[in-house]
């Protein structure tokens, strides 16, 4: 049996892309652009448009990321998680630093081999 996307979505992201839809819908709103239209602009069906902003899961983020750019609200994506800002990950990249740090030994010359004369034809 299959798992739905629906089942293990903790409620905390479910909730957020719910509102998010609902603040697609409202931009769209404000603009006075329906649905078809919309849908017309990102280059999807109207019932994928319709499933943004009920907030479904289950559409491709690209989708997501082009309404908001249809709407003029595109986010800056890359800076969404942006390891200058990850501060768990500085965190546990901290504790992992070694107590000590020591240099290594030179590794000894390698043996160039003598170069044979290039066979003629």
């Amino acid at each position: 049996m299959r798992t739905s996307v629906n089942d293990i979505l903790p409620a905390k992201v479910r909730r957020s892309l719910t509102q998010l839809g609902e603040n697609i819908a409202v931009a769209r709103r404000r603009r006075r652009l329906t649905t078809a239209m919309m849908a017309e602009r990102m280059g999807v069906a109207r019932s994928t448009y319709g499933r943004i902003e009920q907030g479904d899961p289950t559409v491709a983020l690209a989708a997501w990321a082009m309404a908001l750019f249809v709407l003029g609200l595109d986010a800056p994506w890359g800076a969404l998680a942006d390891p200058a800002s990850d501060e768990a990950g500085t965190v546990l990249e901290n504790a992992r630093l070694p107590q000590r740090v020591r240099a290594r030994r030179p590794r000894a010359p390698v043996k160039k081999l003598p170069e044979t004369a290039p066979v003629s034809p």
